[in-house]
């Protein structure tokens, strides 16, 4: 649920961009409903009865889940159904694959320390949920800052390569 938070706070914020089919992503109710899930989730992560439970669930939930980001982020997408077909195709298989890799580690967690490592990993895949959720929006807007600067310095090489070049000539 963590990813759908973030989504959605950072929506609410004006720091993401949702499409207007997915705008309700930012409301008020949908930021508790997820925010509670997403506590609630973290907490229960941490008992390993309550964890594997909450893996077999998430199997099907995780998936819907990034499909519901994924196309919520299409926003240049203007028909919901197409965006939600495309959030489909990227952002399940994105969301499950991650997924499949915690419950395996979990298995193995489990079996060879009877649980009791299980909350510490749990808590480092909590921490590595948020900040890659925060990193999947932050990402490109880094990107397009690290092109500009790499534009500007560019262009000031060029300058520098000419003003030599003419001095050279002189």
């Amino acid at each position: 649920m963590a990813p759908l938070f973030v989504a959605g706070l950072l929506a609410r914020l004006g720091v993401a961009e949702v499409g207007h089919a997915f705008e309700w992503l930012a409301s008020t109710p949908a930021l508790v409903l997820f925010g509670v899930a997403t506590v609630v989730e973290m907490v229960a992560d941490k008992v390993p009865a309550l964890d594997h439970a909450l893996d077999t669930i998430s199997t099907f939930i995780r998936p819907v889940a990034g499909a519901i980001v994924a196309a919520a982020v299409l926003v240049r997408i203007e028909d919901p159904l197409i965006a939600v077909v495309v959030g489909m195709l990227v952002g399940a298989p994105v969301a499950l694959a991650p997924h499949a890799a915690k419950a395996s580690a979990r298995v193995v967690s489990s079996g060879t320390t009877a649980g009791v490592a299980n909350p510490v990993i749990s808590t480092i895949e909590d921490v590595l949920a948020i900040v890659i959720a925060v990193l999947a929006f932050v990402v490109p807007i880094l990107l397009v800052v690290a092109m500009l600067a790499f534009a500007i310095l560019f262009v000031r090489w060029l300058r520098r390569r000419g003003q030599r070049a003419g001095q050279a000539r002189a």
